[in-house]
């Protein structure tokens, strides 16, 4: 399982490259759970990360407006990362999340035809009147993006498991995986929840309060965390598949 780690500027994605983070996800957590940060932040950040780990955008918490979330898709494209996350907070009904996704794929792709598009849903998606996130599997594949995850819009400290049963994220994770799409799960998500989140077979765990001295907007990414959670995920993996000897 791959670990994203959610930043702001250099500093904090030197700290998480640094700490052992897979992916470097940056974002602008000051404006709501997938707030999109500045062109020239992503792009110096983008600099810094090296060819061996990846890259992320976020492009807000958007509104069903497709024009305006494909331009965005391809200024993020344009700034050289590997994936492209959309918060579907605007969007009420299937179709209009398909309709949405397969025009940011498009502009996407005109960029980069390699950067991959996922679609993010929210498990408090009744609380802000979103779309169901357990139907991102089924959006994403007609939409024909890469990828879904499932997060949480509002962030008073309650997480993912708070919304979800482990019955649902089960069904979530299957359904995206026999539609041939990349899994992630995020909201809040504590070092305890890892083994839970691995057990799931989640492909990406995504995270930002867990690795910060402070909270989610005022706090820093710490390296010394980042870490902590790395050798967490790693040791969980080595529980999981213990090395055979032969005599």
């Amino acid at each position: 399982m791959q670990l994203l780690v959610s930043v702001t500027d250099v500093e904090e994605a030197e700290n998480a490259i640094e700490g052992g983070a897979d992916i470097i996800d940056i974002k602008n957590p000051s404006e709501g759970s997938l707030g999109a940060n500045f062109p020239h932040v992503i792009r110096e950040i983008v600099s810094k990360v090296p060819s061996s780990l990846e890259s992320s955008a976020t492009l807000g918490d958007v509104p069903n407006l497709p024009g305006t979330v494909s331009l965005a898709g391809a200024g993020a494209a344009w700034c050289g990362v590997n994936y492209v996350k959309v918060g579907l907070m605007g969007v009420r009904t299937l179709e209009d999340a398909v309709f949405l996704l397969k025009q940011l794929r498009h502009a996407v792709k005109m960029i980069n035809p390699h950067i991959k598009v996922i679609a993010a849903g929210y498990a408090d998606a009744a609380m802000v009147k979103a779309l169901n996130p357990l139907l991102l599997p089924l959006v994403s594949s007609q939409a024909g993006i890469e990828g879904c995850m499932i997060d949480t819009a509002i962030k008073d400290g309650h997480n993912l498991f708070y919304y979800l049963n482990r019955y649902q994220l089960e069904n979530f994770v299957t359904e995206a995986h026999g539609s041939g799409l990349i899994c992630a799960l995020a909201g809040s998500l504590r070092e305890v929840d890892i083994p839970l989140i691995q057990e799931l077979g989640a492909d990406i765990i995504g995270l930002r309060t867990a690795v910060c001295e402070g909270d989610r907007v005022r706090g820093r990414v710490s390296k010394d965390k980042v870490q902590r959670i790395r050798s967490t995920l790693e040791m969980k993996f080595l529980t999981s598949h213990p090395q055979t000897t032969y005599p």
